[in-house]
């Protein structure tokens, strides 16, 4: 029966130490990584929304030796079947992912649930019980889908109970959010390039038009919350076969809104990246929120007249979902609401890359 312990323990404890074994370092070939990430001496970083890694081991427990800046929250699953949450906080701290399982091949997968503002994650090394060993690598499963947004994407208050529920970092889970559930029913790996209350020209809230920092500048970046390094897309262990991008929420829920040009530059800005970066074949799916126009009208305008080919327009139109049972914390679409608008987008990515529609529930 596998148990998981939800308490970070620190290194050194005296009820850690059956957890004393092989430790091997976070940059280990046996570990997959999908996600932006950076390798270095002490270990693995990232702060993006559903950044994830998985292993195959042998034994009867694995621990996670690991380090962040904040306090974020991971899913943790052990052999296929999701076992609990775990967060990671403080400094070279030790967290017991599962314990008392049978003898023999296990396969683990721990995902971030959390975004940037929450701080950067390091994970240092996997430590598993005497006689236990990393296997190799599981294989990637040769489907890929980056999505670029903002609180959707990072399921910002899925797991909140209503819609006056304020927000917290707890019951935010990306793993509930539209980009997940897309790509579980397609069999993809996929890497979230999200921050709440972005927008492409104008954030949530802003005094002005526009925006210092928004998704334009961020999609360039290692780290969502730090300007350097910058991402480099030649190096990356991964290449999408379609990008979806779900901007324009925040440029255009409160006043005052960006004008036409403004808008227009700042998506063009995020088109020019990702057709920089993965060429013309790569299909991009521009999606339009459900707020008033003038993002619908924009957005369309773009898809239509854009110095770029291979893009695709889809709409997430007011009365896609129930504006009380289907809606979580600050009024942002629970895993129901969520799992809505991926049923209305996910056409649109079969159609666009030629994948099949299996007939399976999205979930």
């Amino acid at each position: 029966m596998k148990r998981l312990i939800f308490a970070l323990l620190l290194l050194g404890a005296g009820h850690v130490r059956a957890q004393e074994g092989p430790e091997y370092p976070a940059a280990a070939p046996e570990i997959r990584y999908v996600g932006r990430t950076l390798a270095a001496d002490d270990g693995v970083s990232f702060d993006w929304s559903g950044t994830w890694f998985e292993c195959r081991f042998t034994g009867r427990s694995i621990a996670l030796r690991a380090s962040d800046t904040g306090r974020n929250y991971f899913n943790v699953t052990v052999d296929g079947q999701p076992v609990g949450t775990i967060s990671i906080a403080g400094r070279d701290t030790l967290v017991v992912l599962a314990s008392g399982l049978r003898r023999g091949e296990h396969h683990l997968r721990v995902q971030r649930r959390t975004e940037g503002e929450q701080g950067r994650t390091t994970l240092h090394a996997l430590r598993l019980d005497r006689g236990g060993r990393l296997l190799e690598a599981p294989a990637a499963p040769g489907r890929h889908i980056e999505f670029v947004g903002n609180s959707l994407t990072c399921g910002y208050g899925t797991e909140g109970r209503s819609a006056d529920e304020p927000f917290k970092a707890e019951t935010e889970n990306c793993d509930k959010s539209f980009s997940c559930i897309v790509a579980r029913y397609f069999g993809a790996d996929y890497s979230l390039v999200s921050h709440s209350g972005q927008g492409a020209a104008r954030n949530y809230g802003d005094a002005n038009t526009t925006s210092p920092v928004t998704m334009a500048d961020r999609i360039g970046r290692t780290f969502d919350c730090a300007e350097s390094p910058a991402w480099s897309f030649d190096e990356a262990v991964y290449r999408p076969d379609i990008v979806v991008i779900n901007l324009g929420t925040n440029d255009f829920s409160t006043l005052p809104h960006p004008t036409r040009e403004e808008f227009r530059a700042a998506y063009l800005r995020i088109l020019a990246t990702l057709r920089e970066a993965y060429g013309d074949r790569v299909p991009i799916l521009c999606v339009a929120p459900r707020v008033e126009d003038p993002a619908f009208a924009y957005i369309r305008e773009l898809c239509d007249d854009a110095p770029y080919p291979n893009l695709g327009f889809a709409a997430v139109l007011p009365g896609y979902c129930n504006n009380d049972s289907d809606l979580g914390s600050s009024a942002h679409p629970n895993y129901e609401g969520q799992r809505k608008m991926a049923m209305l987008l996910i056409p649109y990515i079969s159609t666009l890359t030629g994948w099949s529609a299996p007939h399976a529930v999205v979930e």
